[in-house]
């Protein structure tokens, strides 16, 4: 049995990562908005829109945004009505969303710290569940997976926009070029943290294809899975409902 887990290039313990990917998501709190815009042109902004539409909150519902971070998502869903509880490992990470919740003036919002693999949520309690651009840090996704399905109610959907491997030929080694050697200097310029995005820019490619990251969301539970590509499969979003 494998006791190691990737993190970025590297065969790392389980426990070695969760505490790597902190230190990693701690150095670049501050500046993890600012350089979302960088590095994807502003883009990510149109993707996330995007997402929201796809996710369809309803006024009243429960919907649990995973590895919320900075509050990008939950805003969205929020000024759709939606209750939403923005959960994140790193609590560095919620302080800035917490900050930028209270200049936006949103106060209903609920943060909590926790872990997506051992959610402190009861059974059937959420609506909908939302991640983005976080599930591929999880050290083990199967278990994030698995209770995601736990707290949804039966009816209830599961939404994840994650960066994947592009099909369309060419620019799939210009993306990689770009991934490996601009990402990590534009990291630097901004952030003055190199190394921080030089393991997201890994991480990336060693996040399962398309293909085999919907057969693990069929794994956990989940039917009707689905996946949405854009920009040729770069980025991704999968969706699944439980029963």
């Amino acid at each position: 049995m494998n006791d190691t887990v990737s993190f970025g290039y590297e065969e790392v313990s389980p426990e070695e990562k969760t505490a790597r990917v902190g230190e990693v998501f701690s150095s670049v709190a501050k500046k993890y908005d600012v350089m979302n815009d960088a590095m994807s042109g502003g883009m990510h902004r149109l993707w996330k829109d995007k997402f929201v539409r796809r996710v369809k909150p309803q006024p009243g519902e429960q919907i649990l945004d995973m590895a919320g971070g900075t509050g990008d998502i939950a805003f969205r869903l929020a000024e759709r009505g939606a209750s939403v509880t923005v959960s994140d490992i790193n609590q560095d990470m919620l302080d800035v969303g917490l900050e930028r919740a209270m200049e936006r003036g949103l106060d209903d919002l609920v943060w909590s710290r926790q872990n997506a693999e051992e959610l402190s949520f009861p059974d059937r309690f959420f609506d909908a569940y939302t991640i983005v651009f976080g599930i591929r840090n999880v050290t083990h996704i199967d278990k994030a997976l698995a209770e995601a399905h736990r707290v949804l109610r039966r009816g209830g959907r599961f939404f994840c926009m994650e960066f994947s491997t592009t099909q369309w030929p060419g620019f799939k080694e210009v993306y990689d070029l770009y991934s490996h050697h601009l990402m990590p200097r534009i990291g630097q310029v901004i952030a003055g943290d190199a190394d921080s995005y030089r393991y997201l820019a890994e991480s990336i490619r060693r996040f399962p294809p398309m293909p085999e990251f919907e057969a693990m969301i069929r794994e956990a539970g989940f039917v009707r899975t689905r996946v949405e590509p854009i920009l040729g499969g770069a980025v991704a979003i999968h969706s699944g409902w439980k029963i």
